[in-house]
């Protein structure tokens, strides 16, 4: 009987033991839910149609690190160039920061592109690498930010060269993974809607680490470019294949087929459609550009009525990044359209609304204006990625991708050049602006059009 009753005590406390243990596992499961849970959406959506399988799903996370690592900088950069600072010398320092890092950008961004073609089978390691020079330079650049000291400057121009290498590589990889059934330009929607739900997700974080102190936002770039170090080498060893790939020259001309040799390396030209259509982009990327930093100096010293500087730069800036992220969306849906017409009416209706907003400034047409911009960009880039996939041989599509993008950077920084030193005049500067579409869509819109009634001009099959 003492056995019987010590048997069940023991069990008694047993019982009671493995309750308390069943109830803390409960809690931490409970704990972790949010965490495991949204981890486990987010997987699921990255990975749908295929994409887990091929590999794309990976890139698209890889790419979401890339843009909440490029917010944080982005955040850092603003406060100190450009919120620290009375207007007037925001606009000297913006200036300087144009001049000491965008413009050798420009010079060093057309070798990136012809200099990683030299090393198509180490792509996960370059990926890896432009990853991790940002990392580092983050932390130089929290150095800098803390004293002032002026290697801020070329600190910030190593992270655009790093960028800028991180998306020549992402263009060269997206081929490489693209599940049965997509078309290119949907597999870069789906990665660049990925990045920018990610920016979104990050500028607000960004905003409390900045609230604890300037180098804060620096320091979390740091751990996120970090982590994707790490990720870029769980892409698959395919994306280090360059089986058949050329290199391409953008320029006017009949196509040369793939095999042929030339006196220079490449192709002859990437089709007319491809060239006319990177000029109508390059004339939404210029407008881009200008109103970034024209509203930006305009708004802080003329609000929105009603509003603080603050709130009116936040109410442009969402309303940009929801008709980016709705551009992206649509642009996979309109995929099977005619590219060239989706370019012509983006660039008019553009067009239509900065005339309306430069006409009737305010704080509704200027939200209108950045809201449609923003799609205009997306699905305009969306497109010339599709005449890209059709006109151009898949031998030297990624090559044109990398050097189409090389273009529309230097047409941003031109536009964002000429928004520093215009006079703050709301209307006289939206009409500057409309003038930057109006001249890329008025020198496009033959051109498109034609190319459109005649079907453009097929991809040689290699």
């Amino acid at each position: 009987m003492n056995v019987v009753a010590a048997t069940g005590k023991a069990s008694g406390r047993g019982g009671g033991s493995g309750r308390v243990g069943g109830a803390v596992r409960a809690v931490g499961r409970a704990l972790r839910f949010p965490v495991t849970g949204t981890a486990r959406g987010i997987r699921r959506a990255t990975h749908a149609h295929g994409a887990g399988e091929s590999g794309l799903g990976k890139l698209i996370e890889l790419h979401a690190v890339n843009g909440a690592g490029d917010v944080m900088v982005t955040v850092a950069l603003a406060s100190t160039v450009f919120f620290s600072v009375p207007t007037d010398e925001a606009r000297g320092r913006v200036a300087l920061y144009l001049a000491i890092t965008m413009a050798p950008f420009t010079v060093l961004a057309p070798v990136i592109g012809p200099l990683l073609d030299r090393l198509p089978h180490g792509r996960r390691a370059a990926m890896a690498g432009a990853m991790l020079a940002r990392a580092l330079l983050a932390l130089v650049i929290s150095g800098a930010v803390a004293s002032g000291a002026l290697e801020l400057y070329p600190a910030a121009l190593g992270v655009l060269v790093a960028s800028k290498a991180y998306g020549v590589i992402r263009s060269a990889v997206v081929p490489r993974l693209l599940p049965r059934g997509f078309s290119l330009v949907k597999a870069n929607s789906r990665v660049t809607l990925a990045g920018l739900l990610a920016t979104g997700a990050a500028a607000p974080v960004a905003a409390g680490l900045h609230a604890l102190g300037d180098p804060w936002p620096l320091y979390g770039a740091f751990v996120i470019f970090a982590a994707g170090t790490f990720l870029s080498f769980s892409l698959p060893p395919k994306v280090d294949s360059a089986k058949g790939e050329d290199v391409a020259l953008l320029a006017s001309g009949p196509l040369r087929p793939p095999g042929e040799r030339a006196r220079r390396p490449g192709l002859r030209s990437v089709g007319p459609a491809v060239t006319y259509a990177l000029g109508a982009n390059a004339s939404l990327r210029c407008l881009s550009g200008f109103l970034i930093f024209f509203l930006a100096f305009l708004l802080r010293e003329h609000p929105l009525a009603g509003q603080t500087a603050a709130v009116s730069l936040g109410i442009v800036g969402v309303a940009a990044g929801a008709g980016n992220a709705l551009g992206t969306a649509v642009g996979a849906w309109l995929r099977s359209r005619a590219p060239e017409i989706i370019i012509v009416t983006v660039v008019a209706v553009v067009l239509g609304v900065a005339l309306l907003a430069g006409l009737f400034f305010g704080a509704f047409p200027v939200a209108c204006l950045a809201a449609v911009a923003g799609c205009a960009q997306a699905l305009g880039k969306l497109a010339l990625d599709a005449l890209i996939q059709r006109d151009v041989p898949e031998a030297v599509r990624t090559a044109a991708f990398a050097r189409s993008e090389t273009l529309l950077q230097m047409a941003w920084v031109f536009g964002g050049a000429v928004g520093i030193v215009m006079p703050l005049d709301g209307t006289v500067g939206l009409l500057v602006g409309a003038v930057f579409v109006a001249a890329g869509w008025l020198t496009t819109l033959r051109g498109l059009l034609a190319s459109a009634r005649g079907g453009g001009c097929p991809a040689r099959a290699t």
